[in-house]
């Protein structure tokens, strides 16, 4: 008579890798909803999670479960299960340099009209 009871029924939330925190670190937004106790209209709400990565298989934009686990630092009470869906592009820090060659500023024109006088 027997009967199996789960004592360690652990939470689990899926959602959006927010940023990357350093080795084996990331930050989860789980967005959900809520209505408004007086108005009754939908509000959008999120909690930010902080999650244990082993493996650092997430990137920014991914979907990902978690789970909710024992306290691995001051802040992590989750880790990873598996990736839900990957992140369709990959993100790319764009330097100061690159935007100073796409914008033209007044130093750019500048340097233009010189070098187009030149050439005449």
């Amino acid at each position: 008579m027997s009967t199996h009871v789960r004592h360690n029924a652990r939470k689990t939330q899926i959602g959006f890798v927010s940023s990357k925190m350093g080795d084996k670190s990331v930050k989860v937004t789980v967005p959900y909803k809520t209505p408004h106790p007086l108005y009754h209209k939908v509000i959008n709400r999120k909690t930010v999670l902080h999650v244990h990565d082993e493996k650092n298989e997430t990137k920014v934009g991914d979907k990902i479960e978690v789970m909710e686990t024992r306290p691995i630092s001051r802040l992590k009470r989750w880790r990873v299960i598996r990736v839900v869906e990957a992140a369709v592009g990959a993100a790319t820090a764009i330097s100061e340099k690159d935007v100073a060659e796409a914008v033209p500023t007044k130093t750019t024109k500048a340097t233009a009209t010189k070098a187009t006088a030149a050439k005449a």
